[in-house]
């Protein structure tokens, strides 16, 4: 499949974007037909070309947002789910992110269990589906906290807002591929992560993401 061009030009235009920079030099974004691709979004109205630099616009935004959000939910579905390599599913997510509608990207964004962010740590942007959590589908990854008394799972992956917090976890073992067992909720949120009872409070609980045992 031939990537759209004007496509990887907004992606690239987004990614410099979470940088912190505004706008990005033409030659930085190396591509071939970037120049033809820039042209075309400058004429759609996507970007705006300032000499030698080019930045984002209302609609380019927005379509950057979708096409990212396709690509790092893509990359939770191919690692998490059909446990490909990481280099396999960023293959394979550049694809993805070209071709699905926007109510299929929906379904499996619901699918995961709406999740925060992809395999490298970068936020997924949120969709309509995100503000209006839909159980319409059982999540296969869902908050330690969302699982039922009693259940188990397995860590898919850990959003702690701080190193701190990433270190704690993972000293009582509990990292990506642990086995967990929700416990109490209240007062604290306590599990256990093989022969350990750990008790955390609630927030750190929702930071963590596993899938539920079948």
């Amino acid at each position: 499949m031939i990537h759209p061009v004007t496509d990887e030009v907004l992606e690239r235009l987004w990614y410099a974007r979470e940088e912190g920079k505004t706008s990005v030099i033409v030659t930085d974004l190396q591509l071939n037909g970037a120049a033809a691709a820039i042209d075309e979004l400058v004429c759609s109205k996507m970007i705006r070309g300032s000499g030698e630099t080019v930045e984002l616009l209302p609609d380019g935004e927005e379509r950057a947002r979708g096409i990212v959000r396709r690509h790092r939910l893509a990359e939770i579905l191919f690692t998490q789910v059909l446990d490909l390599e990481l280099h396999e599913a960023e293959q394979s997510a550049c694809e993805f992110e070209h071709m699905l509608a926007e109510r299929v990207v929906d379904r499996v964004c619901a699918f995961l269990g709406h999740p925060p962010s992809c395999p490298h740590g970068k936020p997924i942007p949120n969709g309509s589906c995100c503000a209006i959590y839909s159980k319409k589908i059982e999540p296969l990854i869902t908050r330690l906290v969302d699982l039922p008394l009693g259940a188990s799972g397995n860590v898919v992956f850990i959003t702690p807002r701080s190193v701190s917090r990433l270190n704690k976890l993972a000293a009582f073992g509990v990292v990506p591929g642990s086995n967990v067992r929700l416990i109490e909720r209240k007062p604290s949120v306590v599990f256990a992560c093989g022969h350990t009872s750990i008790a955390v409070e609630d927030e750190i609980g929702r930071e963590i993401y596993v899938r539920p045992a079948v």
